[in-house]
């Protein structure tokens, strides 16, 4: 097949790294011919573009932006069209929301016989003002009319876009998101030096969050809950994981708190590393307040480390309630903390959770069955 996949940018991020090995495993396991459009991958996330360009054909679109321009996104849109007419493929992939909703236009005109998109997660949600969700809302399904599938990354991406009238149930399947299984399977490898080099002791118990340092990622409610459990168990220490925007705004608020000598920001890390830093953990916490199904969770599951959640978006298909881990609502800081506080002073537990969550994802999270379900899907579409 000739496959095009479209991204608005190749930051280290979930979506990402999804593309990343759908592409990489279409050429590697298929022998597909595939190309990648994406926008400028700049920011503090950090970029996948280089890994991917040693991979496979890679082609960048100055004006594809994630912000809102009317005249770039007209240009995007223009010059999107112009590549696909030059690669003629049988299949077009779209992922995140501008590149989405762009990429499917551009296809649609081009009469392309199969058109994907992936709901990584909603790009509307009740942050937003009901101006702009409103917005975005008419934005998706007028593009969800102009493909011919859409895979969401967890079972609640379909309940939320179907509720919203996007698209028909029967237009959606789940294909979760996939990843390299094995290096977090053995993360405890690395546990004994991981915990050195930041200065741990064996009876410190080690809370891990995995995110980028931008507003709805919960962080400022992991710090208030934190300051609750450091002052009951000086033991625990949280390890932030990722950097951005917020990264002052947030050593500030823990410095007020007076927990900064339990609190480390890591900040970005090649996602290689991942799994050495999910070694030196106990457990996982995640408090992001949108998200389609985060990585972080399986990824910490794989480690056998357990995860603790804020119920929203697809976090209950991975955080099983008394099975891998304990869900939260959103925004409940003395139940984050009580959580926190039950997992960190009962290692059974934590291994109980542990052991389940390797089961449960060692197979669903490979990205080779990704693809694989995602390929099967292509074969289905083209006439």
């Amino acid at each position: 097949m000739r496959v095009a996949h479209i991204i608005t940018r190749m930051i280290i991020g979930g979506a990402q790294e999804n593309t990343f090995y759908n592409c990489r495993d279409l050429v590697r396991n298929f022998g597909d011919e595939v190309l990648l459009l994406t926008g400028p991958s700049t920011g503090p996330e950090g970029a996948l573009l280089e890994k991917a360009q040693a991979e496979f054909p890679v082609q960048i679109v100055p004006s594809l932006c994630r912000e809102i321009s009317p005249w770039k996104d007209w240009q995007s849109y223009r010059e999107l069209r112009r590549r696909l007419a030059q690669f003629k493929p049988d299949v077009v992939h779209t992922h995140s929301a501008k590149a989405g909703i762009l990429g499917r236009l551009a296809a649609f005109s081009l009469r392309v016989p199969a058109i994907v998109h992936t709901v990584h997660g909603a790009p509307f949600g009740n942050y937003e003002s009901p101006l702009r969700r409103r917005f975005y809302e008419w934005c998706e399904r007028y593009a969800a009319r102009r493909c011919h599938a859409l895979i969401s990354v967890a079972d609640a991406m379909t309940e939320l876009m179907v509720t919203a009238n996007i698209a028909p149930r029967e237009k959606f399947v789940t294909i979760y998101s996939g990843m390299e299984v094995e290096p977090f399977l053995a993360a405890d490898e690395h546990r004994a030096a991981s915990r050195a080099k930041f200065g741990f002791q064996d009876a410190d118990i080690v809370v891990a969050k995995i995110a980028r340092l931008f507003a709805l990622k919960g962080h400022d409610d992991l710090l208030l809950a934190a300051k609750r459990v450091i002052d009951s168990n000086p033991h625990v220490h949280f390890l932030l994981i990722g950097d951005g925007e917020r990264r002052k705004e947030l050593e500030q608020q823990t410095s007020n708190l007076g927990i900064e000598d339990h609190i480390h920001f890591v900040g970005l890390v090649p996602p290689t590393e991942i799994p050495a830093l999910l070694g030196a953990s106990d457990l996982l916490v995640h408090t992001s307040l949108r998200e389609g199904l985060p990585r972080a969770l399986p990824q910490a599951l794989l480690a056998g480390k357990p995860v603790i959640a804020y119920d929203v978006d697809g976090a209950r298909e991975a955080a099983l309630p008394g099975r891998t881990g304990m869900l939260i609502p959103a925004g409940d800081i003395p139940a984050l903390a009580a959580a926190i506080e039950k997992l960190a002073g009962d290692p059974v537990l934590r291994q109980q959770y542990g052991e389940a969550g390797r089961r449960l994802c060692r197979d669903r999270f490979r990205h080779e069955e990704m693809t694989a379900q995602i390929r099967r899907l292509y074969e289905l579409l083209l006439p």
